[in-house]
């Protein structure tokens, strides 16, 4: 005698349990580039902004260190050659990683609406008549969603778990977008320092971190003067405590 098959709701109501399912797929849509910004273009911005950081810090220890500045050009291009292929090589992972998360979601899913339609249709119901669906009229939505498995799975990862599967690179795209992120600021860094010194580095590092912020700030539509504030006063707290830490350090007899 085959056993029962396990409660689907596991004692949630139907809108419980839509809660819960859209918090998973939030979980799982998750940015973990370090940036609300998904994609290649998030990507891109986000190397944009941690190369100006780290070559900037990298600039500040030059400056009080003993060492020859005359090498910094050296430095910064071979900085530059292994960060390109730890920026490009992570966000290829982190990226393929997320994507390995949504399949797995989409097959769970799939599976659900084959061996569980009856609590799938209850889920499509109390979702529709969330949206003010009613009657007769919401009994024959549910009956075209559910006559086409492809429409009903797409359906439940968009409404039910807030998915919208277009919107995800590739990535090898992000990992262009990195790449690109970093060999630019990587250049802009270089020819700062070739054309002014120290101040033309952090003149350099400063248009990156700012233009990296803006173009999040425009996509997501968020205010650009808050974040660049937030931006400028994380990164003097920054350069402060590395030009403290450093001139401590590099002044010692």
């Amino acid at each position: 005698m085959p056993l029962p098959p396990p409660d689907h709701f596991q004692g949630k109501t139907v809108i419980e349990h839509l809660q819960e399912t859209r918090q998973k797929g939030a979980w799982a849509a998750a940015e973990i580039h370090g940036t609300e910004l998904s994609g290649s273009l998030g990507a891109g911005t986000d190397a944009t902004r941690e190369t100006a950081i780290a070559i900037l810090l990298i600039g500040l220890i030059f400056l009080f260190s003993p060492l020859d500045p005359s090498y910094f050009s050296f430095f910064i291009l071979l900085f530059s050659a292994g960060w390109l292929i730890w920026k490009t090589g992570r966000s290829a992972i982190l990226a393929w990683a997320r994507l390995e998360r949504l399949h797995r979601l989409i097959e769970e899913e799939r599976w659900e609406i084959q061996h569980n339609r009856q609590q799938e249709k209850e889920e499509l119901t109390g979702l529709y008549a969330s949206k003010g669906f009613q009657g007769k009229l919401l009994e024959q939505v549910i009956d075209v969603l559910m006559a086409d498995d492809n429409r009903c799975l797409r359906v439940m990862l968009e409404e039910e778990m807030g998915l919208t599967l277009e919107t995800y690179d590739h990535p090898l795209k992000q990992a262009l977008g990195a790449a690109l992120g970093t060999a630019c600021t990587a250049g802009l860094a270089l020819v700062g320092w070739l054309g002014g010194g120290f101040l033309g580095l952090f003149a350099a590092t400063g248009i990156a971190l700012v233009s990296g912020t803006w173009i999040v700030c425009r996509v997501e539509r968020n205010r650009i003067l808050s974040s660049l504030i937030w931006i400028v006063a994380i990164v003097a707290l920054v350069i402060g405590l590395v030009y403290g830490l450093s001139l401590k350090l590099f002044t010692i007899p």
